[in-house]
């Protein structure tokens, strides 16, 4: 797949969980941007996209906190944002969704843009795609092959998409277009990416399993079995690695590993990196430089063995 100027530079949303807990995705992204000669460009005095939060209380004011960072986007000159957490992905693209199908939704979003004085934001004006798909279509996976560096050949990747990443499906028009578009159903875009820079993908059945994040704080002892669940089954795969591409699934797969262990006596020894970590590394990338030091299932130890350390 050759690659698309359209992708070359975007605007950049990172999301309150980049800034936080999902800080290595962030650093891991930016670096894997640069390496690959793409451009991201920081919306200015970006929100917070509703979350699930805002959502649970009143999901037309999280459509319009979405709409503004796409009216921001708007001003700023790009008709393309890319949004790595699933959870902001998710939330733009429904936003999109709604302002183009629900009167109510346009109508609120309309008072509080005019509330707030900036430009009221129309659906159409502007694409909301993932880091997959800011890779896949830019580089593509041809393009990869020709800038790794370090192959991947060796490690055995379960990857592991969430729930948000494909549903609802019909906030995603663009998958399920046949030809080499995003599927809903069976997601291939970061088995795509890392077997273009040598990793052997397993066939694991849960990619798209939710990770119970939404629950955490609620009630862990149902994410906790989730999560347990998943790394069972990419274990059982024969997985050395479980690759994410979303911070709060990311997050909770670590913590709910260690949490498993001491709550329910389950062990799992998996390790949990982002998709960005592995493709940085295989591009030349140092562990550092892409943030395996801030994860919590340290991978170190493996990434040495497999000549990546």
């Amino acid at each position: 797949m050759a690659g698309d100027m359209k992708y070359k530079k975007v605007a950049y949303y990172p999301g309150c969980a980049l800034e936080g807990s999902g800080h290595a995705y962030n650093r891991s992204t930016k670096a894997v941007g640069k390496e690959l000669g793409l451009d991201l460009v920081e919306i200015k005095n970006w929100n917070c996209c509703g979350a699930m939060e805002v959502k649970n209380i009143d999901p037309k004011i999280q459509t319009y906190l979405s709409a503004r960072n796409l009216s921001i986007t708007e001003e700023m000159g790009f008709d393309t944002v890319m949004a790595p957490c699933n959870g902001c992905y998710h939330n733009l693209k429904k936003a999109e969704y709604d302002l183009g199908h629900d009167e109510t939704s346009k109508e609120v979003n309309q008072r509080l843009s005019s509330k707030a004085g900036h430009k009221t934001y129309e659906a159409g004006k502007v694409e909301t795609i993932h880091a997959l798909d800011w890779i896949k279509k830019s580089i593509g996976e041809e393009g990869i092959r020709e800038r790794v560096k370090n192959s991947l050949q060796g490690i055995k990747v379960a990857n592991y998409y969430g729930c948000m990443y494909t549903r609802p499906r019909h906030i995603f028009p663009e998958k399920d277009q046949g030809a080499d578009s995003e599927s809903t159903s069976k997601p291939h875009y970061m088995d795509d990416i890392l077997a273009a820079a040598g990793a052997e993908n397993v066939d694991f059945p849960l990619k798209t399993a939710c990770c119970g994040g939404a629950h955490t704080l609620s009630d862990s002892d149902t994410s906790t079995k989730l999560v347990l669940n998943i790394l069972t089954a990419a274990e059982a795969c024969g997985a050395d690695v479980v690759a994410t591409e979303c911070p709060t699934c990311h997050t909770g797969l670590e913590m709910h590993q260690i949490r498993a262990e001491k709550v329910l006596g389950r062990k799992t020894n998996i390790k949990i990196l982002y998709f960005t970590q592995l493709l940085g590394m295989a591009l030349g990338l140092s562990a550092k430089k892409v943030g395996v030091h801030e994860n919590f299932s340290d991978p170190r130890s493996l990434l040495k063995e497999k000549g990546l350390g």
